[in-house]
């Protein structure tokens, strides 16, 4: 994408699937987060992701597309209800829950999409993993950092 099309906007982050929606929050809520994600991590077990093919958000989003996984849903909630009980700034997100991996975002032009998808809408593509944790991504004017990843400890009902 970045050689073919020029973009550059899904290389300013780490590859990954979004469970919580991007909100801003005080310096010095940090730490509190932080040990909100080890002790939330430490009662999840790992899990299977699972990805297959491309999808898009037309006309402006390529993306790796995640398999429906019930596990990632109930993470995802169970995390938003976290967050929210311990007060931190997060939003209820009002679109569905859509797990992917983009590859192309906010600087794909409309006239490369298409040219674009005809390539990815055929690509076959699919792994899978193990989920063995969290991690908080901090926006530093620029790109993306990982500040923080927590690891799941509940090993008994990994599947």
């Amino acid at each position: 994408m970045k050689e073919r099309f020029s973009c550059v906007v899904a290389l300013r982050s780490p590859a990954h699937i979004t469970l919580v929606p991007p909100f801003w929050m005080e310096d010095v809520k940090e730490d509190k987060l932080i040990d909100a994600l080890t002790i939330f991590s430490r009662a999840q077990s790992p899990f299977d992701i699972s990805i297959k093919g491309f999808g898009a958000f037309k006309p402006r989003v390529i993306y790796v597309n995640v398999r429906a996984n019930s596990s990632l849903e109930s993470l995802r909630v169970r995390l938003e209800d976290l967050l929210k009980q311990e007060n931190f700034p997060v939003k209820k997100e009002e679109r569905p829950f859509h797990p992917h991996i983009s590859i192309a975002t906010r600087d794909l032009h409309k006239k490369a999409f298409h040219e674009a998808w005809e390539i990815f809408e055929q690509k076959k593509y699919e792994t899978e993993w193990l989920a063995t944790g969290v991690s908080l991504l901090r926006h530093n004017q620029k790109k993306w950092d990982v500040i923080y990843t927590s690891q799941f400890e509940n090993k008994l009902e990994a599947n």
